[in-house]
């Protein structure tokens, strides 16, 4: 990194780059294998994920809600607004007797351009068991606030880490 500005690593072959991913985000379906561990169980498995891109981000993974088992989602009051989908309400992911507080958010009303997000569901890997795409153990986006999914297939640096505030 120099002045501030990242310097994007090196891409191989079969991966992108996140500084070539557009801002605003878009959201693009995905035929990859996602599976959500907590709790010890399987909460959520899908073949239709939604990957939401953009600049200098890791992919968030957006789930349809109905492949998260019966009663893991409990809406918790509060929400946040994000400056391009609109207003995010949010869950507790609760299984095996364990809870993950606001680990868990969607848009019941995205603003126009993201109205694929509705019934759609995403979740903080690292407040989970292990996130999983395509049998690969996803690393949670540094920072703790955002929602980024990191696998083999992304390469960064991606925002989140000391220094990115301003990115």
């Amino acid at each position: 990194m120099t002045s501030g500005h990242p310097i994007p690593d090196p891409v191989g072959p079969g991966q992108e780059s996140v500084w070539d991913y557009p801002r605003p985000p878009v959201v693009q379906l995905s035929g990859e294998l996602v599976e959500v561990r907590f709790g010890g169980q399987l909460v959520a498995r899908t073949r239709n994920p939604l990957r939401l891109l953009e600049t200098s981000h890791p992919p968030t993974y957006y789930l349809p809600r109905t492949c998260f088992a019966e009663g893991v989602l409990h809406p918790v009051a509060g929400s946040t607004v994000c400056e391009w989908k609109g207003r995010a309400d949010y869950f507790d992911v609760v299984a095996g007797g364990h809870v993950a507080e606001r680990a868990a958010w969607h848009y019941p009303r995205p603003v126009a351009g993201y109205e694929s997000l509705v019934g759609h569901v995403a979740v903080m890997p690292g407040s989970m068991d292990g996130c999983f795409v395509d049998g690969e153990r996803v690393r949670p986006q540094t920072g703790g606030f955002y929602g980024g999914w990191i696998t083999d297939r992304v390469v960064g640096p991606f925002k989140g880490v000391p220094g990115s505030r301003f990115w």
